[in-house]
């Protein structure tokens, strides 16, 4: 009896994450179910982070798209929405934030970045000696690492 009753708590467990799932209200529009697919599209999932309410299956993504789907449902527009999720959660929620001063690190900061990096490169390459700059001592250094033990030019000999 034991057995059946864990089989049958291990069952409704499993059963709870395919509800959360369901459109509340039952029934679907196929028109308000497009709707709520494109608006979802547009928002961020919070806890992914990288992906749309739309490609996430995460807790808050599900309650977020039920949220988009009553608010539609309940007459308001696709600008009303999206109005509503940026005041409550700010511009992170959107996937395309707006470029404003607030934002501007965000769009502009892996340009600035790179930038930066080319123009050390560039800065470094420019500061780099040629090999043509040595030294007398170096040169003669070099020359004596060329020669060999018995005096003699190892590369470059000519017989």
């Amino acid at each position: 009896m034991h057995k059946f009753i864990c089989a049958c708590m291990l069952q409704v467990l499993l059963a709870l994450p395919a509800q959360a799932s369901v459109p509340a209200g039952g029934a679907t529009d196929p028109v308000l179910e497009k709707r709520v697919a494109a608006l979802s599209e547009q928002l961020r999932c919070l806890v992914c982070q990288n992906q749309s309410l739309a490609d996430s299956n995460a807790a808050l993504a599900l309650d977020l798209k039920n949220q988009v789907r009553e608010k539609l449902a309940a007459g308001q527009s696709e600008q009303q929405v999206v109005d509503y999720m940026v005041a409550r959660y700010g511009d992170f929620v959107l996937y395309r934030p707006p470029v404003k001063t607030s934002t501007w690190l965000l769009w502009f900061g892996p340009f600035v970045l790179l930038a930066a990096a080319v123009a050390a490169l560039l800065l470094r390459l420019a500061r780099r000696r040629p090999i043509d700059a040595l030294t007398d001592i170096e040169r003669q250094r070099a020359a004596e690492l060329l020669a060999g033990d018995d005096g003699h030019v190892v590369q470059g000999d000519k017989p």
